[in-house]
């Protein structure tokens, strides 16, 4: 569908068409949204009560899969959200419950989605059949974060690898979750112009003065890997820094920041007082959610480094020349760009992934 050179020195971005075309965009559900790890929250903020179930969506008002995650001591299944006799979502909010029992027609199931019982049905035959169970659908864990997949192509756990040769000495799991900083954005844009501008540091000098002051510009470096991107954005001063344990990669610099991006809509961005969640969610063509979530383990640097307004304030300036390029792309007379080989590497990294996956049968 789309050619993108390999070579960054001589390498076009992504046409306009991708990001307009309503073809292209229904395509991208399937073949890339569906084949890939889709976050599905904190197993601890799920299941932080006595509620059993817990129902939700993967990416609501896009993809649309409802889906229902059940706990039985330890284990944690990801099941359809639908009843298989006629098609009712089967739990609507979190319970505590010993069977799932659609409130429809009575069709019951137990926690695993293994069909029970039907009121009415002993003159059917050939049932119940293998489908009329709940389908199951993976579920995998990467520290206390969920993630499931409608039809998953790529191996997550070479992703975890990657994340943890890096952040590794980070107790995530002992990061408190702070509600009342996290928030979600209304961006009017595509959700692939929101990753542009997320995948480089190019933009920085010129959109964030206060982001920019933190960080070392002309050291900033970015690193991409199959199905992630790393960038790391080395202080401008010493004043906050990660403490490195011997034998890190970065033992013995003075980073300040990492921004990781995981195909095709998570990303980490983690200074020394914790980590911040986000999602990317699409919506419509020109719409996109990007939700906020703040753990933090320490509160004093967070208030330091201004965490919140900062934060804030970055994300203002990105929906601006986001939005802004939205109307632009729509110009007659613009088609495609070309990359800085210096400074869009990770641009470069996401638009092969997209074209790649969009090439697939």
């Amino acid at each position: 569908m789309y050619q993108i050179n390999p070579n960054l020195h001589k390498a076009e971005t992504l046409p306009t068409d991708f990001y307009q075309n309503p073809a292209v965009w229904e395509v991208a559900k399937e073949k890339i949204f569906c084949r890939s790890w889709q976050f599905v929250g904190d197993e601890r903020r799920l299941f932080n009560g006595p509620e059993n179930i817990h129902p939700s969506w993967i990416l609501e008002k896009y993809l649309d899969e409802p889906i229902l995650l059940t706990k039985q001591g330890e284990d944690i299944k990801c099941l359809t959200n639908v009843c298989t006799h006629r098609g009712f979502l089967m739990a609507q909010h979190p319970a505590q419950v010993r069977k799932l029992t659609c409130q429809y027609h009575g069709r019951r199931f137990d926690l695993d989605g293994k069909f029970e019982f039907m009121p009415e049905f002993k003159e059917a035959e050939d049932f119940p059949r293998p489908c009329d169970h709940l389908h199951q659908l993976p579920l995998l864990r990467w520290r206390q974060w969920l993630f499931t997949a409608v039809d998953p192509r790529i191996d997550f756990q070479a992703i975890v690898n990657k994340l943890e040769e890096r952040l590794y000495f980070l107790d995530f799991e002992s990061f408190t979750f702070y509600p009342e900083y996290s928030k979600t954005y209304n961006v009017q844009a595509h959700w692939a112009l929101y990753l542009d501008n997320y995948m480089e540091g190019f933009h920085v000098p010129f959109v964030h003065n206060d982001l920019g002051a933190l960080l070392d510009y002309g050291s900033y470096v970015t690193e991409t890997y199959d199905n992630m991107v790393l960038q790391i954005g080395y202080a401008s001063s010493g004043d906050f820094t990660f403490k490195f344990p011997e034998g890190h990669p970065d033992f013995g610099r003075e980073v300040t920041a990492y921004y990781v991006w995981v195909y095709p809509n998570f990303m980490l961005n983690i200074y020394p007082w914790g980590v911040q969640l986000n999602i990317v969610r699409p919506v419509t063509p020109t719409f996109t959610k990007v939700e906020f979530l703040y753990y933090i383990h320490d509160h004093d640097t967070f208030e330091l480094m201004n965490g919140a307004n900062l934060a804030e304030k970055t994300e203002r300036e990105d929906e601006f020349v986001v939005e802004a390029v939205q109307r632009g792309i729509s110009s007659r007379f613009y088609q495609a760009g070309r990359f800085s080989p210096k400074r869009e590497n990770g641009v470069h990294a996401l638009h092969q992934m997209i074209a790649g996956a969009l090439a697939e049968e």
